[in-house]
């Protein structure tokens, strides 16, 4: 039976789109994505998400306090019978009852290598501080910001001319290569968990080398 995905995001989706091409072309075998969730309306994602036939909600989040809020998505998701959500372009930090319903099948994708830069822009906060190399990070998400045990990462260097933007278009590459083959790994089970290291197992078929 197919693992199913649900998608929560806020804006253009590209990594969500990344992510339902690699499950159409089996790199992501055995899952579908069953849900897409924006919590704004007009979001880039949704629309891309309807042009592909998914069920794509949006539950407008303005209003509301963050758990009565995050108690709506939890509901739809587990009306979706969802094994593994993934967080795509989401701002908005989840609540301890989110995070509750999904032990340990919550992934984000960061823009940058954890613990360094989290939060927003922070492409613009590694080229201020002077740092040679970033990256991404794919993460397991708890009730703080960016704070997760770390999954899998892919560095980028920083070119000497890099602006936040040119810095954000390599690096999104990286997020959307390492985000499907996370997402693959923890569907798999192909991890293990001491205390924060997720300590990641051979991929099935290669002998345990």
């Amino acid at each position: 039976m197919a693992k199913r995905i649900g998608v929560l995001l806020s804006g253009r989706g590209s990594n969500f789109e990344a992510l339902a091409e690699s499950v159409e072309a089996g790199r992501i075998p055995d899952a579908e994505i069953a849900i897409v969730v924006s919590n704004r309306e007009g979001a880039e994602g949704i629309e891309k998400a309807r042009r592909r036939g998914l069920d794509a909600r949006v539950i407008p989040s303005k209003g509301l306090e963050r758990e009565a809020y995050d108690k709506l998505v939890v509901a739809a998701l587990l009306e979706k019978k969802i094994d593994l959500v993934c967080l795509a372009g989401y701002m908005r930090l989840l609540s301890p009852h989110f995070v509750t319903a999904f032990p340990n099948r919550i992934l984000n994708i960061h823009p940058s290598l954890l613990p360094a830069f989290p939060g927003l822009e922070s492409q613009r906060q590694a080229l201020e501080h002077g740092a040679k190399f970033s990256g991404c990070t794919v993460h397991f998400v708890d009730e703080n910001l960016d704070a997760g045990p770390i999954v899998l990462q892919a560095c980028v260097a920083i070119l000497d001319g890099d602006t936040p933007e040119t810095l954000a278009e390599r690096i999104l590459l990286e997020e959307h290569r390492i985000y499907t083959e996370a997402v693959r790994i923890v569907l798999e089970g192909r991890y293990r968990m001491e205390g924060r290291r997720v300590l990641l197992n051979a991929p099935k078929g290669e002998g345990g080398k």
